[in-house]
């Protein structure tokens, strides 16, 4: 089966974002290796980098670590239809989308085979608007969901404004 180019554009946003993701938990690890509390203040109060362990998905919810295994498993089974669905893709927000939320699953879920938690650090809950701490995978599938979306509402549009074309 040959994949087609727009389908390895998505791949690679996936193989940006896990090996982004993935460098910057290993920096934040070991930048607070030998620190007492886990942080690292860079604009107070309204960016730092503080350690939380999520057991949960995307910004800590349904946490609790009992749902280790199947919260990976879920993450590649998704990324895998994700994957699958690329392969059909046409449109380039289609592909940009499904690649970064490849790359954020996988991010995430690379953290719960080797750790059992995933590792956040991203924390802008000093300006009291966002109370989450999060991840570069934790935004890639965020940004990836908000572009499914734009890429639906385009797609309805263009659909809509065809129909009626056809009908004139």
């Amino acid at each position: 089966m040959k994949i087609p180019r727009i389908a390895w554009a998505a791949y690679g946003f996936a193989l940006f974002v896990i090996v982004f993701d993935q460098i910057t938990k290993a920096w934040f690890l070991s930048a607070i290796a030998d620190l007492e509390v886990p942080q690292i203040l860079v604009a107070p109060p309204i960016l730092n980098f503080s350690y939380v362990q999520n057991t949960g998905v995307s910004f800590g919810l349904f946490g609790g670590g009992a749902a280790r295994w199947a919260l990976a498993v879920f993450s590649l089974i998704v990324a895998a239809g994700l994957a699958w669905w690329a392969l059909q893709a046409k449109r380039r927000t289609l592909v940009a989308a499904i690649g970064l939320v490849i790359g954020g699953a996988i991010g995430n879920a690379i953290d719960r085979i080797r750790f059992g938690y995933v590792v956040d650090f991203v924390d802008f809950s000093g300006t009291g608007l966002f109370p989450w701490v999060f991840n570069v995978a934790d935004s890639a599938i965020s940004v990836g969901v908000a572009l499914l979306i734009l890429d639906s509402i385009r797609s309805e549009r263009k659909g809509a404004v065809g129909a009626a074309h056809e009908k004139a």
